[in-house]
């Protein structure tokens, strides 16, 4: 009988034991969660982008006419100085070598150059036979005429006949003045290289100075040779003005006006500080690296800081742009704390443990951080980045 009463109180307990355990393992554990706490402090919001430096006014230096470029010895870097600093010379170019048929009508041009200057001769040789003639015609009628043997007209055509004869001289000596710088020309072009290198006096060159205060960067035609008229030679600006290319999508460019800061980062030194001076108006259509056509808009930016600061950055060099559209202090809490609830934002609290859905309203925001400008406060606590477990009212821990 005693038996009885102890197995049943040992089985008694093993079973409440048992109701316990199944009881505790059954109750809902706190979701271990991240928490922010809301606080006021400062908002910077960005667009950020890749761009290029340039220096504001370039300025590229052509040959002025078509010659014999000597070879240009200036360097990349090389201060010049407008108006006085030599960069090159250009000299008349040789003449081209002439093919067999165009030597041959060179000649033949030649020979009747030389024919119609013998012509021109022998037409000056009858014009002073002819003034020689008339001259005797006009003394014997002046003679004549004294005698009163001859009439007034007689003597007036002899005077006429004469001047005739003195005019077609002077027309005999041009023809002939002209045939002989024909026929000169007509020598000249068949005159060698080597001919010429060796009648040349003097070199006649045309030298080409720095247009403007700078230095040199970048020599596009260092060698020696033949250039035509308009051959690009040398690039001259001053690094000292510079200017950096930001080239933003079109939405985020309508954002800006000019005036705006910006900083800029990732140059290989210490931050510096810019303005917006022009959004260009044009927009141009490019190809992402995606194969996504994107249309971009060059927007231009000035450096605010002395050029001390930057003194290795050069013309066409990389750097990052963060241009600023908002910057205060506001009521923020991390990005990541917000989720859409049908048309609205909204984040889960933590109170005295368990999560509550709140609604909000938001303002400024970046990549990290957003402003929170109604149904939160100061001091309260958010979750980060909820997952599908948190729901209304349930239990949470920080984690």
């Amino acid at each position: 009988m005693r038996t009885a009463p102890k197995r049943l109180a040992i089985w008694g307990s093993l079973a409440a034991v048992l109701v316990i355990g199944l009881a505790y393992a059954l109750q809902p554990q706190p979701v271990p969660v991240d928490l922010a706490t809301l606080q006021i402090g400062p908002l910077r919001v960005t667009i950020d982008e890749e761009g290029e430096t340039r220096v504001r006014e370039v300025y590229t230096l052509h040959a002025p006419l078509r010659g014999q470029l000597q070879r240009i010895t200036a360097e990349a870097g090389d201060p010049v100085k407008a108006g006085e600093t030599l960069l090159g010379q250009i000299e008349p170019a040789a003449p081209a070598f002439l093919d067999v048929r165009t030597e041959a009508e060179q000649r033949a041009a030649v020979e009747a150059a030389g024919a119609a200057y013998n012509l021109a001769a022998a037409e000056l040789n009858k014009a002073k036979a002819d003034l020689a003639f008339a001259e005797a015609e006009r003394g014997r009628a002046r003679l004549l005429m004294e005698r009163n043997t001859i009439s007034k007209r007689t003597l007036d055509d002899a005077e006429r006949i004469y001047n005739v004869a003195e005019a077609n001289l002077a027309t005999a000596e041009a023809a002939l003045n002209v045939r002989r710088h024909e026929l000169s020309q007509a020598r000249s072009r068949l005159l060698s290289r080597q001919e010429m290198r060796n009648r040349s006096g003097p070199c006649e060159c045309v030298a080409l100075t720095a247009p403007v205060n700078g230095v040199v960067l970048r020599v596009m035609r260092r060698s020696e040779g033949v250039v035509d008229a308009g051959t690009p030679l040398l690039e001259i600006g001053d690094p000292d003005d510079m200017e950096l290319i930001v080239n933003l999508l079109s939405e985020d460019a309508v954002q800006l006006k000019p005036g705006q800061k910006a900083i800029v980062t990732n140059w290989g030194g210490q931050d510096l500080n810019a303005i917006v001076r022009r959004i260009e108006p044009f927009g141009q259509t490019k190809v992402s690296a995606l194969g996504i056509e994107e249309q971009r808009v060059d927007v231009v930016l000035d450096f605010t800081d002395p050029s001390a600061q930057w003194p290795t950055l050069g013309h066409g060099y990389r750097a990052d742009a963060r241009i600023i559209l908002f910057e205060g202090n506001v009521l923020k809490l991390p990005l990541g704390a917000l989720f859409r609830q049908t048309d609205n934002w909204a984040v889960f609290t933590a109170e005295e443990g368990h999560a509550r859905l709140r609604m909000v309203v938001v303002g400024q925001r970046n990549s990290l951080e957003v402003e929170i400008r109604d149904g939160l406060g100061p001091g309260e606590q958010v979750i980060l980045y909820p997952s599908d477990r948190i729901t209304e009212g349930i239990a949470i821990i920080e984690r």
